[in-house]
């Protein structure tokens, strides 16, 4: 569905404006409202900013005093296609571009990097080609030459930002999120968990607690959660309109860099 709200699995999607909430059976449920209350139990949830009372089977505001009876979540379902974003990619030198796992990030031109689909390459000099490693690049006879022979240069391709899907994209390192208006955002994390509410996201392994306001951990371990900022226009590579934050950063043309709560650096839009 082009508006469902993807859940922290990555792989279970809710209707738009419903909140992914974990059932029973440990797979992901629906509660029909958004940004709503998931209740202890794991089968009821309640409206956003109200407190589940079990044993009244109510939903309790702790600021007007009223209740509502508790709702039920339904089984979410499983999305397709599958989450866009690679599982495992290689980060390039200036924080954004990013190679398939498995290969080496090499200089194209000052502002942009290309991929050699070896793992540990050499990157040759002209900018175009890399050799595996232990070799040498001999630019004049076109190969890739070591003490036991020689073998043909590899050629690189464009690296990618992330993409979302046929229009947008996040730079790389990033994840994927869907925002409150059904339009994609970007979470400054890899592999990070989009939190129900469309506008916080996680570090892999952690999980959105949103009475807290923050990303909680299996051990208890917790850390503030993270602001989305949206997806840029595909196409949107590492360009002189970029905003510089720093050697490795960048931010996408008309945002302003701002330091985030981990002292990385993150995008005002």
């Amino acid at each position: 569905a082009p508006r469902a709200v993807p859940c922290p699995d990555g792989q279970s999607e809710c209707p738009d404006d419903a909140t992914c909430c974990v059932t029973s059976s440990g797979a992901w449920g629906c509660c029909p409202m958004p940004q709503a209350s998931c209740c202890a139990d794991k089968v009821h949830c309640c409206p956003h900013a109200t407190i589940c009372d079990l044993t009244r089977g109510r939903c309790v505001s702790p600021t007007s005093g009223t209740d509502v009876p508790l709702s039920t979540a339904f089984p979410a379902w499983k999305r397709q296609p599958p989450t866009p974003v690679a599982l495992r990619q290689v980060l390039c030198p200036d924080g954004r571009s990013a190679c398939p796992d498995g290969a080496t990030c090499c200089q194209l031109s000052p502002t942009q990097y290309g991929c050699c689909p070896l793992q540990n390459a050499v990157c040759c000099d002209d900018g175009q080609h890399c050799c595996p490693q232990g070799t040498t690049c001999d630019l004049i006879h076109s190969t890739c030459t070591s003490l036991g022979g020689s073998a043909s240069l590899a050629a690189l391709s464009t690296a990618r930002d992330v993409r979302c899907d046929e229009k947008t994209s996040c730079p790389n390192g990033n994840t994927c999120c869907r925002l409150s208006s059904g339009a994609w955002g970007c979470c400054p994390l890899e592999q990070a968990v989009c939190c129900p509410d469309h506008v916080h996201c996680c570090p892999q392994g952690y999980t959105c607690d949103p009475e807290g306001g923050s990303c909680l951990q299996g051990g208890g371990t917790r850390r503030p959660w993270m602001r989305k900022t949206p997806a840029l226009p595909r196409g949107g590579q590492v360009t002189s309109g970029d905003v510089k934050c720093d050697e490795k950063t960048s931010c996408p043309d008309g945002s302003t860099c701002c330091r985030m709560s981990l002292g990385t650096w993150g995008c005002c839009p």
